[in-house]
């Protein structure tokens, strides 16, 4: 009986892959997914930062209304300022003594009220020189300036200091209740002459 004759194998060598042969391309690599990052959160303003904000904006508008309502008010009623009156009584003619200079009316008319034998005359307490505001010195017996020294008699005349004239004597005289009454409004000057004028002098 005949056995099958097996196939020869092949005498030819595998051809080796030459040095200079192309590698085969790797495989490309698979591109992971890009990380996704999360989404910026908005802020929204709550119900508190909503109210506190309002309440900024109506106090800031509270405050500038207020401010211009101001300067209105201030433009409609001006600062006045409200001076004594020129004319005023200083009571009787026996409240005041012979040779004393009476202080009681300087400070609210500006004036000194001086007694002598013969009657009463009025003294305007403004320096002559730059308006201020001698002070009597009784020690002395004379009015003095604090502001450049000048020195007035009782009588009024200026004997010392820059005052360039003597003090101004005022219209004085007597209301029908026999009080003495002043006026500011009229003044006398020595230099011209008017210290002979009736109005200038009380006689008692």
């Amino acid at each position: 009986m005949n056995e099958p004759i097996a196939p020869k194998p092949d005498p030819s060598p595998t051809p080796k892959p030459s040095a200079d042969a192309p590698k085969p391309a790797a495989p490309a690599a698979t591109a992971e997914p890009a990380l996704k990052r999360p989404a910026p959160e908005i802020s929204v303003p709550g119900r508190r930062q909503f109210l506190s904000w309002f309440t900024i904006a109506w106090l800031t508008f509270v405050a500038a209304t207020a401010g211009a309502l101001s300067f209105v008010l201030r433009f409609m009623f001006p600062n006045v300022l409200f001076e004594p009156k020129s004319t005023f009584k200083v009571g009787y003619p026996d409240d005041y003594e012979v040779g004393v200079v009476d202080l009681r009316w300087k400070g609210k008319y500006g004036v000194w009220v001086v007694r002598t034998v013969e009657g009463i005359y009025a003294l305007l307490a403004v320096c002559t020189h730059l308006g201020c505001t001698p002070n009597w010195l009784e020690s002395e017996q004379k009015f003095k300036c604090p502001c450049h020294g000048s020195g007035f008699y009782k009588s009024g005349i200026n004997f010392e200091g820059p005052a360039p004239r003597p003090l101004e004597r005022l219209k004085i005289g007597l209301a029908d209740d026999g009080q003495i009454v002043i006026d500011k409004s009229k003044s006398f000057h020595q230099e011209k002459g008017e210290l002979s004028n009736s109005e200038a002098f009380l006689k008692l």
